[in-house]
């Protein structure tokens, strides 16, 4: 078939105007030719990950009519300001290149997910229920300590608001929902299907109407369980609400793990924000974090930001095309098929940051990880809020504000927050993924790409430091010449501040008997010999 027949044949498959997608069994329909003339609606596309599906999509499906993004004004900016600022971002280079004008396609549509028909206006909601074919939803509280209430409202009754909107669309083809891989995290091995739940949502949502903040506290703990925290919770009662609430939609749901910075696209290294690993490695790379609590041969299941947008948008493309049954559930994780630990990421990190040092380092980078609650605790107190009073009283005597305290405090909280993550190890089950691929065409497989496997960690985690550098620090790579002189002056400070408190302790509390004093003599004698034998010999070389 010649490319002027295949092009025919996609217009005759995929309709723009059509909801149905009519399949040729032997014709394969690319993904970019399925999303020829679409619309499509995205929430949460303020977010790490709604950012790079945008660009993604624009830049791989050029032909994409529009893209509507819920938007909410944010402190002195209306929507269309932050669209503006969203489009400039660094995130969008590649693209602006390719499409110059790519800016007209995004549309903003002001609403909230927290507020009924998500804050929709009465001439939006008919525009988006007349034009759209596809809803990407991405917005939700990703706050592990997020109060039970709030994380409710935005991750389970937003999942509600999203479907009664789902419902009204004219041309709906499909309707994609990012979870978590870790709504189930009380199992140690996960499959692709929806679990049912210990309390139906709408029971919480009932509960949580008439109960007072202090008693939503109480309850909290026993309403989790084994859950570590609100977001799992919640994001499991979401996706129980989506399948129930939902039925008869066209749904696919996909769950990433920790999603960290770009593999490949559209920048090696992108990252906007410091959850996650990101924050750790900074703390890190500054030399403030100096203990963790984990074990080293735990996954640490980060999944690159652009394997889940590609995991959505093929998702969309088989959900609309194929039509599948059932609500199909795509796993988007590493850790049972390109498994990578703690304790290697932790040598990757630490010997990056020795070697590329962030500017200013507070110390040498240097992490201790370890599952021992005592030792964890003692070094805690040792290398962490000693060092930090220290410095609080130094910059209150030079008229500072002291701030060292408070960033250790609010570090370990993020770290105890964590510790669940950092600790265990989780099995998922991936065939749906590889079903999804076998559909794929060849192109559509490099193109789309959003298999792990191929991922090499060391290469990855070395690229994600460099842009927790340059993209969330703003570090530019002129200063690393200074960077490493400061690192060079941090370990000579160490050194000699080890040699006097050897020095002083030996004198104090060892040299007191006539033993540890010929033992100190005979020390100081060698050393006395070793360095007059240095400078003879160094003086018979040179003549």
């Amino acid at each position: 078939m010649d490319s002027q027949q295949s092009s025919n044949v996609a217009t005759e498959m995929v309709d723009p105007d059509s909801t149905e997608i009519k399949m040729d069994d032997q014709t394969e329909l690319c993904v970019a030719d399925y999303y020829k003339g679409r619309k499509i609606f995205v929430t949460g596309a303020s977010g790490f990950v709604g950012k790079v599906l945008i660009e993604k999509l624009l830049r791989s499906c050029p032909e994409i009519d529009k893209i509507y993004i819920l938007m909410r004004p944010k402190k002195s900016q209306d929507i269309h300001q932050r669209t503006e600022d969203l489009v400039k971002s660094k995130l969008f280079d590649k693209l602006r290149k390719l499409l110059p004008h790519f800016d007209q396609k995004i549309h903003p549509v002001q609403g909230d997910i927290s507020l009924p028909n998500v804050g929709l206006s009465p001439s939006d909601t008919a525009v988006l229920v007349d034009d759209v074919d596809i809803i990407f939803h991405s917005a939700a509280t990703v706050r592990f300590d997020e109060p039970l209430r709030l994380s409710t409202e935005m991750n389970v009754v937003g999942v509600r608001k999203m479907i009664e909107l789902a419902k009204k669309l004219k041309h709906l083809q499909v309707f994609v929902h990012v979870s978590t891989a870790y709504a189930n995290c009380e199992r140690p091995y996960i499959e692709e299907t929806v679990y049912p739940t210990i309390v139906q949502p709408q029971k919480l949502i009932d509960a949580l109407e008439w109960m007072d903040d202090e008693m939503v506290d109480i309850v909290t703990p026993k309403l989790l369980g084994n859950k570590p925290n609100t977001y799992t919770y919640t994001k499991q009662l979401g996706e129980t609400l989506l399948v129930t609430e939902g039925a008869g939609l066209p749904i696919a749901i996909v769950r990433p793990s920790i999603v960290g910075a770009a593999w490949k696209e559209p920048l090696p290294g992108w990252i906007d924000n410091y959850n996650g690993p990101s924050g750790l490695y900074i703390a890190a790379g500054k030399g403030i974090l100096r203990s963790m609590k984990g074990d080293h041969s735990a996954v640490a299941d980060i999944i690159p930001v652009d394997i889940p947008v590609n995991l959505m948008i093929t998702s969309a493309w088989y959900t609309a095309v194929y039509q599948p049954k059932q609500t199909m559930v795509y796993h988007c994780t590493t850790g049972s098929v390109n498994p990578f630990t703690w304790g290697e990421m932790e040598s990757v990190v630490i010997n990056f940051y020795k070697r590329t040092p962030l500017d200013d380092c507070f110390r040498r980078p240097n992490v201790a990880l370890t599952n021992n609650s005592f030792l964890h605790d003692y070094w805690m107190f040792v290398s962490h809020m000693i060092p930090a009073y220290m410095y609080d009283l130094v910059f209150k005597l030079v008229g500072k504000q002291p701030r060292m305290v408070k960033t250790y405090n609010k570090l370990h909280k993020s770290l105890d927050i964590l510790t669940y993550f950092t600790s265990n190890s989780w099995e998922w089950t991936y065939t749906n993924l590889d079903m999804l691929k076998s559909k794929l065409t060849s192109q559509d497989l490099k193109t789309f790409y959003f298999d792990p496997r191929p991922l090499h960690w060391p290469t990855y985690i070395e690229n994600y430091c460099l842009g927790a550098k340059q993209y969330l620090l703003n570090e530019d790579l002129a200063g690393l010449p200074a960077a490493r002189a400061h690192l060079r002056k941090l370990r000579n400070i160490r050194y000699m501040f080890n040699t006097v408190t050897a020095i002083v302790f030996w004198r104090l509390l060892i040299a007191r008997s006539d033993i540890a004093r010929n033992v100190w003599y005979l020390i100081v004698s060698l050393v006395f010999k070793f360095v007059r034998f240095f400078r003879i010999t160094s003086t018979m070389q040179k003549t």
